[in-house]
């Protein structure tokens, strides 16, 4: 496993050598997990006492943010039911205590980050220890139809930079292919090739590409657990726009080592590389609000902390035995396969008595962000149809309490869409029914009397100022503890720079947050209607589309804004301008989709200053290590084979038949219906050139990936050669 062999990047030289792609297998089992049963007394103790929680930290935040609501709550009644309490009302007043109650506790836990930042920051940094790793890590980036080049520059400057810090004989680099697209899995193999050429003994990359992706990424690195985990003490998991600093890679096996109860260690991600408005949107305020409220999480979780599926390690004897993951029953979208799987996960590991701690003092963990919105309604419909099936998993037995407010935040991370929705629809009803409906002052025939629909404007007034200091706190605190950083604060544009920043991150998010909440709340209506959201690759750069795809997208998003503002301006012109930020986004749905997707206005707002971020201003030393190799991999990829030529040239088939993953063993007689069609198809044909005309992208995709049928295309005339020839 450890030998190392070069690899030009051209195979047709005669000298390549066909390595494997993945080194020799070391199966372990990892078994689905059941939800429905649990043996406490299997349970594992935990090593270390300090592995235990805090009650106090709990009970601050718990006992801190049900105070807060059950304030609120009755001062919304008392606002209310001046007279008698309406079933509108009635209705206005359940709305809020949920929505009120999802920001109340994201406010409280908010605090308690605020100190620890403003603690921390005004304290020098400890240094990281030193000393070589003495366990191995399998660093694995599941990838799926994604640019090549990007991958494997990314992860040749982490490899390097690793390398550099002199551990490199604690890494193992995996690429983890579920590509469909044979064109692009080509492409991945002739990057592996270029970075094995480049790397050399620097480090070891493997390369596998699954014939088939079930259960999607999930089921992706479970296959790698299950033929190569127990060869690995840990698992780094990335995503294909993960970057992290080798000082992180690091930390984090260092501190798995130095911990015997860590099941899981997640890193905060930060957001770079935004081009576009929506991008750089998210990542200013991933930037400046995101560590507030990413701390506080920490602050009060502690030992139960949460995944998110990459820039994260795992024990491996922790993920295979306990983080297996059953399919739910039923058909998608509430059934199947687990989409959201890292929340399971983490839920499942704290569950068999290993912890799972959230590391928000470690910096260099990047990722990256949709460009357009667009772009992020397509990845949210993902992830709602999977949060959505934690409704499944929030009562399986023996989980945590504080897991189960993970699975809970993940259900209303979306659900909170429609009732927001429904309570600006209640509260506007109740304005309607005030203005056009004669009120019933005597509702009892002995009624002496009358009872007058009223609401306290005082107390209205006072409430709506305490729900605005809630919404807009965390991001008050996180602008106050970024400026702070002085450093973090002058490569932002200093005080003036960041307030201009701050106050057009504000205005521009109150413009998306209505079509937001149409989008999560259309994607719930699909999901109740049993629409499955499939898996589709992401888009990371420009977001930008024909603005006849915009109207088409966003037709009902500007219809409802229309009918909103037509139904406020019946009540009054005050009740319009109460919810002008709501009518505007959605009216103007089209051009605010069009102008934040868009890279060339991306790059304007850029050059007048605002959301910059300090990683924006100097970019990280990894960012610059992987743009600088990239150009090497696109140069690589431009000298990809196609299937005619991978199959005519003996080197190239060589290289090619070593990456290809082993066919899964099957009963005699029971035969793959696409791999007999595709074998009928290339029997037909005369020429290499004629079978590959026969067959479709996905029949590509399947006859690169079967050994059997590579040779059968191979011995094959090739016209192209007897026409050069005659």
């Amino acid at each position: 496993m450890d030998r190392v062999i070069s690899l030009v990047a051209d195979p047709t030289d005669g000298n390549a050598l066909a390595l494997p792609g993945m080194p020799p297998e070391t199966p372990g089992p990892m078994p689905a997990q059941r939800l429905d049963a649990f043996d406490r007394a299997g349970r594992r103790d935990l090593v270390d006492p300090r592995s235990r929680s805090s009650r106090l930290k709990r009970f601050l935040v718990m006992g801190g943010s049900l105070a807060l609501i059950a304030y609120a709550v009755l001062e919304m009644k008392g606002v209310l039911s001046i007279g008698d309490l309406t079933p509108i009302e009635a209705v206005v007043l359940v709305l809020f205590a949920i929505t009120f109650s999802w920001i109340a506790i994201s406010f409280v836990a908010s605090i308690a980050g605020f100190a620890t930042l403003v603690r921390r920051r005004l304290m020098p940094p400890r240094p990281l220890p030193a000393g070589p790793l003495e366990r191995r890590t399998a660093m694995l980036m599941p990838t799926y139809n994604e640019d090549p080049s990007r991958i494997f520059a990314a992860i040749e400057a982490m490899a390097a930079s690793v390398h550099d810090l002199g551990q490199g004989h604690a890494f193992d680099w995996f690429v983890l292919a579920d590509t469909t697209d044979p064109e692009i899995a080509l492409k991945e193999e002739a990057a592996l090739i270029a970075a094995r050429q480049r790397l050399g003994d620097k480090a070891r990359i493997y390369y596998r590409r699954r014939r088939n992706n079930t259960a999607k990424k999930a089921g992706n690195v479970a296959d790698f657990c299950r033929r190569w985990g127990r060869g690995y003490d840990h698992l780094l998991v990335l995503d294909a726009d993960s970057l992290m600093d080798a000082g992180t890679i690091v930390e984090l096996a260092r501190r798995m080592e130095a911990d015997p109860d860590a099941g899981l260690i997640q890193t905060i991600p930060m957001l770079v590389n935004g081009t576009t408005v929506v991008a750089r949107l998210q990542q200013f305020a991933g930037r400046v609000y995101g560590p507030i409220v990413g701390t506080g999480l920490s602050w009060w979780v502690q030992k139960e902390g949460n995944f998110w599926g990459h820039n994260a390690i795992l024990r491996t004897e922790a993920f295979m035995s306990a983080a297996g993951l059953p399919d739910l029953p039923g058909k998608p979208p509430f059934g199947g396969h687990i989409l959201s799987h890292d929340f399971v996960e983490a839920a499942l590991i704290r569950r068999a008595g290993w912890t799972v701690i959230i590391a928000d003092d470690l910096s260099g963990s990047f990722e990256e962000s949709p460009p357009s919105l667009v772009d992020l309604a397509v990845r949210d419909r993902r992830w709602c149809q999977g949060n959505l099936q934690h409704a499944k998993v929030i009562g399986a037995k023996g989980l945590h309490w504080v897991s189960r407010m993970h699975l809970l935040t993940g259900i209303m991370s979306y659900a909170a869409s429609p009732l927001w929705l429904l309570l600006i629809l209640a509260g506007l009803a109740l304005s309607l029914q005030a203005h056009f409906i004669r009120p019933e002052y005597f509702k009892d025939e002995f009624q002496l009397f009358p009872s007058w629909p009223r609401i306290d404007p005082e107390r209205a007034l006072a409430l709506f100022g305490l729900t605005m200091g809630i919404l807009f706190g965390p991001k008050i605190m996180g602008l106050i503890a970024f400026m702070l950083d002085s450093k973090a604060r002058k490569a932002s544009g200093g005080v003036l720079g960041l307030l201009g920043s701050f106050l057009f991150e504000v205005i521009v998010s109150a413009l998306i947050a209505p079509i937001m909440m149409l989008i999560q709340t259309g994607a719930i209506s699909e999901i109740l209607m049993r629409r499955d959201a499939g898996w589709k690759p992401q888009r990371r750069d420009d977001g930008g589309l024909p603005v006849i795809d915009l109207i088409h997208r966003h037709r009902w998003h500007m219809i409802s804004g229309i009918a909103l503002a037509a139904a406020a301006l019946a009540d009054s012109w005050v009740l319009l301008a109460w919810l002008s930020p709501a009518v505007a986004g959605l009216v103007l749905a089209v051009p605010i989709s069009a102008l934040t997707g868009s890279a060339p206005v991306g790059r304007a707002i850029r050059r007048l200053g605002l959301l910059r971020t300090p990683e924006e201003s100097a970019p990280p030393e990894i960012r610059g290590r992987m743009e600088a190799v990239r150009p090497a991999y696109e140069t690589a990829l431009d000298r990809t084979p196609d299937v005619v030529r991978l199959v005519s040239d003996p080197a190239w088939r060589r290289a090619h038949l070593a990456l290809v993953d082993k066919l899964p063993d099957r009963p005699r007689g029971k035969v793959d219906p696409l791999s007999a069609l595709v074998a009928a198809k290339i029997a037909e044909a005369d020429t290499v050139e004629e079978a590959v005309s026969f067959l479709d992208r996905r029949e590509i995709a399947a006859a690169i990936a079967t050994p059997k049928l590579v040779e059968a295309l191979a011995r094959l005339p090739i016209r192209r050669a007897e026409a050069a020839a005659e």
